[in-house]
C-alpha cells in the first residue's frame, strides 16, 4: 500500500469498525433516600431488548415484605406524595394479580431480611428508558422509585394497600 493512501485506508477501517459495534446500552440511576433525607440505597436501570433491568441495593430498612413501584413523577419531597401515583401510561388497573392490570410501574414485593440490607434485580417489561415512547420513564415530569412500609397485595386498585412511602429516588440519566 502506498503511504499517501494510508490515512484514507485507516479512516475507512475505523468507520467500518464503528458501524459494527453495538450501541451503548441506555442506562439510568436513582439515589434512594428515606423520609429524613438519609441515603439508604441506589438503583441502576439498564434498557434491555425485553424491558428495563433494575438493580437495587438498600441498607438499613425495616425488615419484612415491602412494596416497591415506579411512580409517575420525578419528585421526592417527604412524605413522597410528590411522586404521584404509580407509573401507568396505559391506564390499567393496579396489581400484578389483577385481571385488568397491571400498572407499568407495578413491581414484585421486596423481602427485606432481618439485617435490613438487600440487593435485588428485577426486569420490568412494561417500561422503557427510550425517550419519546409512551412507556418511557423520561416523560415530561420524570419518574421515581418508591418503597412502601407494607407489602403490596397486588390486586387492590390503586395502590395495593402498600402503606406509607418510606423511600424515594428520582430516576435520572
Amino acid at each position: 500500500m502506498r503511504v499517501d493512501r494510508l490515512p484514507l485506508a485507516a479512516a475507512t477501517l475505523l468507520t467500518m469498525a464503528c458501524l459494527t459495534l453495538p450501541a451503548a446500552a441506555q442506562t439510568a440511576k436513582a439515589t434512594l433516600k428515606d423520609t429524613t433525607g438519609k441515603d439508604v440505597g441506589t438503583a441502576s436501570l439498564m434498557q434491555t431488548p425485553n424491558g428495563v433491568l433494575l438493580k437495587m441495593t438498600v441498607k438499613g430498612l425495616p425488615p419484612g415484605e415491602k412494596a416497591f413501584h415506579i411512580h409517575a413523577v420525578g419528585k421526592c419531597e417527604p412524605p413522597f406524595t410528590t411522586a404521584g401515583g404509580h407509573f401507568n401510561p396505559t391506564g390499567k388497573k393496579h396489581g400484578l394479580a389483577s385481571a385488568e392490570g397491571a400498572h407499568a410501574g407495578d413491581m414484585p414485593n421486596l423481602h427485606i431480611p432481618a439485617n435490613g440490607d438487600l440487593t435485588v434485580e428485577v426486569l420490568n417489561t412494561a417500561i422503557t428508558l427510550a425517550k419519546g415512547q409512551p412507556s418511557s420513564l423520561f416523560d415530561a415530569d420524570g419518574s421515581s422509585i418508591i418503597i412502601h412500609a407494607n407489602a403490596d397485595d397486588h390486586k387492590t386498585d390503586a395502590t395495593g394497600n402498600a402503606g406509607d412511602r418510606i423511600v424515594c429516588g428520582i430516576i435520572t440519566e
